[in-house]
């Protein structure tokens, strides 16, 4: 291992030195630093460590949500920095994602001292567990302290953190660090001295996660029977095609049909070895064919997806549940007959050959055929783009691997109901932890920072509810389109029963707004681009970019999009 980079100018530099090195030893490789004075110490010894990619970003709730990108993409623990005071509130919806999700982030947030606090000092509140249960751990460091049995148990407590970020499952943790001044390097001689007797070995042999999780976990007693489903829910795994491939043996070896939410790695790395149902949704609004198709095993991996009509069958259905996850915590929501097994899927697959194709798979292959074939040829509205379209010209025309950030609320949704099964390999991210729209830009930025050309699909309100992560453009390296579909207003809403009560309908809840997304995207230097039709978009998009940001903005009418996707469902669930 090389020499540690340690700064002895005085004690807060050396205690921040310390840290940041034992994190880098850990493996911590980037930063997202927001701008701020008690945060200096911190934000100077991550800047100077020459293993250490930080990035600036001024808007907290955007930080957080870079960072969060950044971490999902990379699956390994990114550190968040900001100042005192209110600045690290507005992590916590990125914290509480984090959590939800399985993210590995290390929020470092700078405090006053103790004798600051409480006395109406300025830029203080109590900073003591500021996210409450959202984190995997917390801890209030000690005053910085450059003695050397105060360095070691900085460095163990910073090797805690990692590894309480990693396992037992993925999420973030908090380190509160109170700073006395000086903030800034100024020289202490004392300190300055004390490197002369610093040992070389202080950073050796750090041990971070000690022996295996998932070495005594009781393996999935298979169920014999013909009439089971695989769900696969939303996941983002580190090696998508080898988790495709994973399913799709096991699939084989049970004679089972995958039911593939939207984002699922078995819609993009598809194998034509196995029955992958994606058009469920519809499916099951014909009632006659949800009871025929009821099962008695399902195997859920994951998640649920997001589909509501899918949820609402599964949960009547009464069969039995083998729900897959790598949390720990309770992930059931719909409280079944369920069984929570905590192993990799791979350790699902047996050494055995595959069965057959069974009668039940096949019907949920012909359904899917029939139920596909009817959406595909249903007339379109004239003049007018329907957002559903725009998802399988995606799955068709974007260079294979692209990585694709789906917002939540109507694309996530919409990616469910319309993309196809393609074997592409698009690398599919989302912010489905807690399911709300906050940090969608940033996330999606955080993703395609130092990556390869990738795509964002939103909605206007996501879009606007980050907007600042626009101001990441002068430090984003990497190549991130944007497809902004812009209905004025939250399109989500016009398919619930809240739509019907107008007045206060449209104002407190679709929200329509008219921004000029042309001039808030020129304010930032991003460029702009109007689609007025599929084709246009499918030439845009045909090709990436090498860098930069640019927005390519839709239009779409809410109210008549949503009649006819109701019309559509409708239509083709009456004909299976």
């Amino acid at each position: 291992m090389t020499a540690p980079e340690l700064d002895f100018r005085n004690v807060n530099t050396l205690w921040c030195s310390v840290l940041v090195e034992t994190l880098v030893r850990c493996g911590v490789e980037q930063a997202v630093i927001s701008p701020g004075s008690r945060s200096t110490p911190l934000t100077m010894a991550l800047v100077g460590h020459s293993k250490i990619e930080s990035v600036p970003v001024l808007d907290e709730r955007s930080a957080s949500f870079f960072a969060l990108g950044l971490a999902r993409k990379n699956s390994t623990p990114v550190v968040l920095v900001c100042t005192s005071g209110t600045a690290g509130a507005n992590y916590f919806s990125a914290v509480i994602e984090a959590q939800e999700s399985g993210v590995p982030l290390i929020v470092l947030t700078a405090d006053r001292p103790p004798e600051m606090r409480a006395c109406a000092s300025g830029q203080t509140i109590d900073q003591q567990k500021l996210y409450g249960t959202h984190v995997n751990y917390f801890h209030e460091l000690a005053l910085p302290d450059s003695a050397l049995p105060m360095l070691a148990y900085l460095r163990q407590t910073l090797v805690q953190a990692y590894r309480s970020s990693m396992i037992p499952q993925c999420g973030p943790v908090h380190i509160n660090i109170p700073f006395r001044d000086p903030l800034t390097p100024a020289l202490n001689p004392a300190v300055q001295a004390s490197s002369e007797y610093f040992p070389v070995e202080f950073f050796d042999h750090l041990e971070i996660f000690g022996s295996p999780i998932f070495g005594q976990t009781k393996i999935w007693q298979r169920p014999i029977t013909i009439r089971g489903l695989i769900v696969a829910g939303p996941e983002i795994p580190s090696d998508p095609a080898g988790y495709a491939k994973s399913v799709v043996r096991l699939s084989n070896q049970l004679g089972w049909p995958i039911l593939a939410d939207g984002v699922s790695p078995l819609r993009h790395f598809a194998s034509n070895k196995a029955v992958i149902v994606t058009a469920y949704d519809t499916i099951l609004r014909n009632a006659k064919t949800a009871r025929d198709l009821v099962p008695r095993h399902i195997l859920c991996l994951g998640s649920w997806p997001t589909s509501k009509v899918l949820r609402s069958w599964l949960e009547q259905s009464g069969a039995e549940i083998v729900l897959v996850s790598p949390h720990y915590d309770n992930r059931d929501a719909l409280h079944g007959r369920t069984r929570h097994i905590c192993v990799p899927v791979e350790a699902l697959v047996a050494k055995t050959k595959g069965n057959s194709i069974q009668s039940y798979a096949k019907l949920w292959s012909k359904l899917e055929g029939l139920a596909r074939g009817c959406m595909a040829k249903a007339p379109r509205p004239s003049d007018l783009i329907f957002e559903g379209d725009i998802v399988p010209m995606l799955a068709d025309t974007l260079p294979n691997d692209t990585p694709v950030y789906v917002a939540s609320s109507m694309p996530i949704r919409d990616v469910e109901y319309f993309w196809p099964v393609t074997n592409k390999r698009f690398r599919m991210y989302f912010n489905r932890g807690a399911n709300g729209i906050d940090g969608t830009l940033s996330s999606a930025l955080g993703v395609a920072h130092g990556n390869q050309a990738s795509v964002l699909l939103t909605g206007d309100l996501a879009f606007l509810h980050d907007a600042n992560g626009l101001l990441l453009n002068e430090k984003f390296r990497g190549s991130l389109t944007i497809i902004l579909i812009n209905n004025r207003g939250g399109g989500i809403f016009e398919h619930l029963p809240v739509a019907n009560y107008d007045p206060p309908f449209e104002e407190y809840f679709a929200t329509p707004q008219s921004v000029d997304f042309s001039q808030l995207c020129a304010a930032h230097g991003v460029k702009h681009t109007t689609v007025k039709s599929l084709p246009q978009l499918a030439k845009l998009v045909a090709k990436l970019p090498a860098r930069g940001i640019r927005v390519l903005e839709v239009e779409t009418n809410r109210e008549l999009d949503a009649a006819f996707r109701k019309r559509l469902f409708t239509r083709t669930a009456a004909g299976l």
